[in-house]
């Protein structure tokens, strides 16, 4: 039975290039494609798609707004795809909070290009949305504010530095994501108090959405998450997320952990990779390392997180009912990588527990 797809954008040239390749790609049906959601509620109406194709923005109706009533009357599979613009990529990660099932990025310019190149790309995403679980995509409530973000300053004026303790008991925790961790990560980060240790995170994300990522997730969490830049440290009640278009790796300073990033060819199809961080975990941290693999498409960090565990980390993958999609964590437990599988739900207190054993 066919996939399909309904795509929405105000783009002529996006619909009819993006619609000719759905239309010549088996396994799947183009139901229509059309200027806005408007249009859009009026074809869903007769007939309801198997998966979305979305653009932001739009006249008439944002695609935000549009989404959200979607995820409300009836969940289904959404694909953003969106302009690749630092202006845009506050918009398109608050359509991920909304329940989008991921996000695509596309040029300005260039776009029958851009298209070919990644036309393979984008069927898979499709069919993988098709078995995606879509009841993990709804939004939970709102989550409460979270206390102001205060230094030391407030209660102890700063002084002059004093010497560093020769030798520090600072653990490491790694995370890999793609399909579905923006909600996984925001799930875990969020429900993580500022006594938890130094996270690197890699979720597959474009070039410029990673910092409005890590921006939006700083606001909710009592933790510090930010966007890593090279040589920056991992603390105690930090998560350094690797930028979109490089790669990250731990590196050891001393005795301090620092994250380098490079550039370099794509890993398992992805530049950040997050067999690339977990590698590089397993070779500087070892057993003082926690790895967790989360929901996504493929398999990368599968091979990474049996490195970590062969180098005496304590690994975890996330079980597939808690998944929207269960590509990465299946193939990373088929391997024998994961010395646990828990639900979505019990992560932050696995995280919480190692930090204790290791206090």
């Amino acid at each position: 039975m066919s996939i399909r797809v309904l795509l929405v954008d105000d783009s002529a040239l996006m619909r009819q290039t993006l619609g000719a390749l759905l239309h010549d790609s088996p396994g799947i049906e183009l139901l229509a494609a059309v200027s806005d959601p408007l249009l859009a509620m009026k074809r869903m109406q007769q007939e309801w798609p198997d998966v979305i194709v979305l653009d932001v923005e739009m006249p008439h109706m944002d695609g935000i707004t549009f989404l959200k009533k979607i995820m409300h009357e009836r969940p289904t599979p959404v694909i953003i795809c969106s302009t690749l613009t630092e202006e845009g990529a506050q918009t398109t990660l608050d359509a991920m909070a909304a329940g989008a099932f991921t996000v695509m990025a596309k040029p300005r310019l260039g776009l029958r290009h851009f298209l070919d190149e990644h036309a393979k790309e984008f069927i898979t995403t499709i069919r993988a949305a098709m078995q995606a679980n879509v009841r993990r995509l709804v939004p939970r409530a709102p989550l409460p504010a979270p206390a102001p973000k205060l230094s030391a300053d407030a209660v102890l004026p700063a002084t002059a530095p004093r010497h560093a303790l020769a030798h520090t008991t600072e653990r490491i925790v790694a995370v890999g994501t793609s399909t579905g961790g923006t909600q996984a990560l925001e799930r875990i980060l969020t429900a993580l108090p500022r006594l938890s240790p130094g996270l690197v995170i890699v979720q597959h994300m474009p070039e410029q959405f990673t910092a409005a990522f890590a921006q939006r997730l700083n606001q909710l969490c009592d933790i510090t998450v930010q966007e890593a830049q090279n040589g920056d440290r991992v603390l105690p009640g930090h998560a350094l997320i690797a930028p979109g278009g490089h790669h990250m790796l731990l590196r050891r300073s001393g005795a301090q952990y620092r994250v380098e990033i490079v550039n370099g060819p794509l890993v398992s199809r992805h530049r950040p990779s997050v067999n690339v961080l977990f590698r590089s975990v397993a070779q500087t941290a070892g057993a003082n390392a926690l790895g967790i693999l989360l929901t996504g498409m493929g398999d990368d960090g599968a091979a990474g997180l049996l490195e970590m565990r062969q180098a005496g980390a304590h690994t975890l993958a996330q079980d597939e009912a808690s998944c929207v999609v269960f590509g990465m964590p299946k193939e990373a437990i088929k391997r024998g990588a994961a010395a646990q599988v828990l639900a979505l739900h019990d992560m932050p207190e696995a995280i919480a527990r190692y930090n204790k054993s290791t206090a």
